[in-house]
């Protein structure tokens, strides 16, 4: 509450009612704090152990890509109480993204929307910083995407060639192909270009691992998808040996949203935060029925409270993540969930 009602609304006027510029320096001030920070520790670490997709997590709670996308603070989130951290998305070349303004927050609705398309430092940046600087006290996992100005016939070895930069460092890669903010995208969620594009990365990923168990590969779907194309795409990642889902990224959807911030509903991008939570649910129950729950679910959209996300597993997930939910009431709302899903099974 103090955050929602005073720290958040100070952070904005101090910036201008910039979203981008608070969460820019949020991840700045953050990045400069010691690993295992004094000041927060025991205050907001939460554990409750689980094992999924062969990986240990102290806890449920994950920070969701997009937060963190070069891994610049990772020594600060498992004191906030993150049980497991996702970097990224990274695409092999570093890139702007899209022209500001390109986040925005919209309060009333528990909302953001987003088309920031994938700025970020490149593969090679940030397989230098975690060289330098290591890996976080919990999980760490990479979501991987392809480069704007790389063909759709080209993709392929521009994810190959981030899974092979980034495979000394992560305990999971995240295979995005379901961002609405790189043009055609989710063409790669279609059976042919997906079975192609997990085929050879799981060939890779075998190749690097050697003797070892190869890093578990997971594929971030969009909420949009129907049931029938959402199926079939299951039926992919069985084939290729996916670990596990990651459902949801943001929905081009505009439903649920209301008041006058439904104006800026007609912004371009992904939407996230409560107008998604019906919906992400729903996925991650489809997939958890579809698969007979063989297949580990990552649930993430929408999950603003401990409730959200003890319904999100009882859907069907075995982890979540937040993100809008995390901007937009902060590390409390880590310390609610992990104290609601304290023990569940």
């Amino acid at each position: 509450m103090l955050f929602e009602k005073l720290l958040r609304p100070a952070l904005y006027r101090l910036n201008g009612n910039d979203a981008e510029t608070v969460h820019e320096r949020t991840v700045r001030l953050l990045s400069l704090l010691p690993a295992d920070p004094p000041l927060l520790r025991g205050i907001y670490a939460e554990d409750d152990p689980a094992t999924v997709f062969g990986l240990r997590f102290p806890n449920r709670v994950g920070l969701a890509a997009g937060m963190d996308k070069d891994g610049r603070a990772l020594h600060a989130w498992p004191a906030l109480g993150f049980g497991f951290v996702e970097v990224g998305t990274v695409t092999r070349l570093a890139q702007p993204g899209n022209p500001k303004p390109r986040l925005f927050t919209l309060a009333g609705n528990d909302a953001v929307i987003n088309r920031m398309g994938f700025n970020n430092s490149g593969a090679d940046a940030l397989a230098a910083r975690l060289a330098a600087r290591g890996k976080p006290a919990v999980p760490l996992g990479i979501s991987i995407g392809k480069s704007k100005v790389v063909p759709l016939d080209e993709a392929v070895e521009d994810y190959r060639y981030s899974l092979r930069t980034l495979y000394p460092h992560a305990d999971y890669f995240a295979v995005n192909v379901s961002s609405p903010n790189t043009p055609g995208l989710r063409e790669l969620q279609d059976r042919a270009a997906l079975a192609e594009l997990l085929g050879e990365l799981r060939r890779t990923s075998a190749e690097l691992a050697g003797d070892r168990e190869p890093t578990p590969l997971l594929v971030k779907v969009a909420p949009d998808l129907t049931d029938s194309a959402l199926a079939e795409l299951l039926e992919v990642c069985d084939e290729h040996g996916v670990a596990g889902l990651i459902a949801t990224n943001t929905t081009l959807s505009r439903e649920g949203l209301t008041g006058q911030e439904a104006v800026l509903g007609k912004e371009t991008g992904g939407l996230s935060g409560r107008p998604l939570t019906a919906r992400a649910r729903e996925v991650v129950g489809f997939v958890h029925r579809q698969t007979g729950g063989r297949l580990p679910v990552i649930g993430v959209g929408g999950i603003l409270s401990g409730a959200d996300a003890r319904r999100m597993l009882d859907a069907g997930a075995s982890l979540v993540q937040v993100y809008t939910g995390f901007a937009l009431k902060g590390p409390g709302l880590v310390r609610e969930i992990n104290r609601t899903l304290g023990g569940w099974r």
